[in-house]
């Protein structure tokens, strides 16, 4: 697993040792950046990154010059991978993680004030994790009209287009993966 772009460009990140965590494959990452390229503006922006497992992909996105990424996980390897990540790719003073389940690290960051350009959501496939996850996000202040949300689940998962005020745009299959697109509509 490598960094794409960017100030860390070519730099290889840490991967785990067992498989409760599920990066993403670097070919599904490189289309993914490709797509956000026309959507987002990176310099300058705040990414959160959900069930951030190696963090991939929010330390993707600082090194192409977001200002701040946060990092979401539960577990406590995750955390650490994450942590020694953004310091292989130079760019710790950038991330802050929030070692709490999804729900709860959302709520705590909704009380803090501050919306998200950019949002990555990766749960364990098939747990119901991304429906749950997108619904708490459509009704939350987390996001703004240009915000952009990107779930990563199963190819063969039945997700909802519209979770309230967030409707899916976009739909991407990649063999066993689909991203999944969202934005506030009107």
């Amino acid at each position: 697993m490598r960094i794409i772009s960017g100030s860390a460009r070519g730099r290889r990140l840490l991967t785990p040792v067992n498989y409760r965590v599920r990066p993403t494959a670097d070919r599904v990452k490189e289309a993914l950046f490709n797509i956000l390229a026309g959507l987002i503006d990176f310099p300058g922006c705040r990414v959160l990154d959900i069930f951030a497992g190696t963090g991939n992909l929010g330390i993707e996105s600082l090194s192409r010059g977001a200002a701040v990424a946060v990092f979401v996980d539960s577990h406590r390897e995750s955390t650490l991978l994450i942590r020694k990540n953004l310091t292989l790719a130079g760019l710790e003073a950038q991330g802050r993680i929030v070692e709490r389940e999804a729900l709860v690290a959302l709520g705590m960051l909704g009380k803090e004030g501050g919306a998200f350009d950019l949002v990555f959501l990766d749960p364990p496939y098939a747990q119901g994790l991304a429906e749950k996850t997108l619904r708490y996000l459509a009704d939350s202040s987390l996001l703004h009209s240009g915000s952009v949300v990107m779930a990563e689940v199963s190819s063969r998962e039945e997700v909802p287009e519209v979770y309230g005020s967030l409707v899916q745009f976009d739909r991407r299959i990649y063999g066993d993966t689909a991203l999944l697109f969202y934005s506030l509509g009107e």
